[in-house]
């Protein structure tokens, strides 16, 4: 009975050691299976990053062969380009070549045609000069003009110049009486101002020209209005003449009627308007024709 018992225990006491191993072992072999699994994982990463470095290598190396594709193409434009200068160049140096050849006619003939240029350019800088004296001397008479003329109404004398060409108009109530061309004592005041300025430049050219509305007219001796005009601008040429001694061989007279209207003749303002004197001082073309002799 006691060997019974022992030998129970034994087996008893064989069993738990052997179970107390297999708990052991099986811990090891748990231990080692995480080392390999993250051994596993690593070789993993280590495998996906190799794959994300040969990819990028691959678009590296398409991006690098581009590349290279565009400047190859770069580098033939170039050599094509080089090739035509050098065409270019040789086809010139044929040509100087060929004009060095010159006689001693065309060399003449070269110079001569250089020199002309020259005088032109000075007969430019002439023309320049006449035109820029011109017109300082319109801005002179019109500066003048408005100063001797302050104290009239503005709307009975108007004094301008268009295309460098210097208008003084004047109204007619200014100067003569309804439908008369005798000229008022008012108006020799008038004239005598614009008189004074034109004296300072006794070499000035000058029109006098008669207006008139478009209102038939015909009174005594007058026939129209071409009469009437005709016969104001001459009565304001005597007055300048002889009154105001304005050389004569100056002066030119005309008569323009109505047909040359600076407003509609459909108003009374407008009709007032259009029946004035126009005194305008005349370009000077004898010395631009002087100036043209001369070159």
């Amino acid at each position: 009975m006691k060997k019974m018992h022992y030998a129970i225990v034994l087996l008893l006491s064989m069993t738990f050691m052997v179970s107390c191993a297999s708990r052991k072992e099986l811990a090891s072999q748990k231990a080692k299976y995480k080392e390999l699994d993250s051994a596993y994982l690593a070789e993993q990463n280590k495998l996906r990053a190799c794959q994300g470095s040969l990819a990028n290598k691959t678009v590296e190396t398409k991006d690098f062969s581009k590349e290279q594709a565009d400047y190859e193409s770069k580098i033939k434009d170039l050599k094509r380009q080089i090739d035509f200068l050098k065409e270019n160049s040789n086809i010139a140096l044929d040509r100087l070549k060929d004009l060095s050849v010159i006689t001693a006619t065309q060399s003449e003939s070269i110079k001569q045609s250089l020199d002309n240029l020259g005088i032109k350019d000075l007969y430019i800088n002439d023309l320049k000069r006449s035109m820029a004296f011109k017109d300082s001397l319109n801005n002179i008479l019109v500066n003048n003009l408005k100063s001797a003329l302050s104290d009239i109404n503005d709307q009975d004398i108007n004094i301008k110049v268009e295309k460098d060409v210097v208008y003084i108009d004047i109204s007619d109530k200014l100067l003569f009486n309804s439908g008369s061309y005798d000229v008022t004592p008012r108006a020799k005041e008038v004239l005598g101002k614009v008189a004074r300025v034109l004296n300072a430049h006794p070499d000035l050219e000058f029109l006098v020209e008669g207006n008139t509305d478009s209102k038939p007219f015909k009174r005594g001796l007058l026939l129209d209005n071409w009469d009437l005009s005709t016969k104001r601008a001459t009565a304001v040429t005597r007055i300048l003449q002889f009154t105001y001694h304005l050389d004569p061989k100056h002066i030119t007279v005309a008569g323009r009627g109505e047909y040359l209207p600076v407003a509609s003749n459909e108003t009374i303002e407008g009709r007032a308007a259009n029946r004035r004197t126009r005194i305008i001082i005349l370009p000077q073309l004898d010395q631009f024709f002087k100036l043209l002799q001369k070159k």
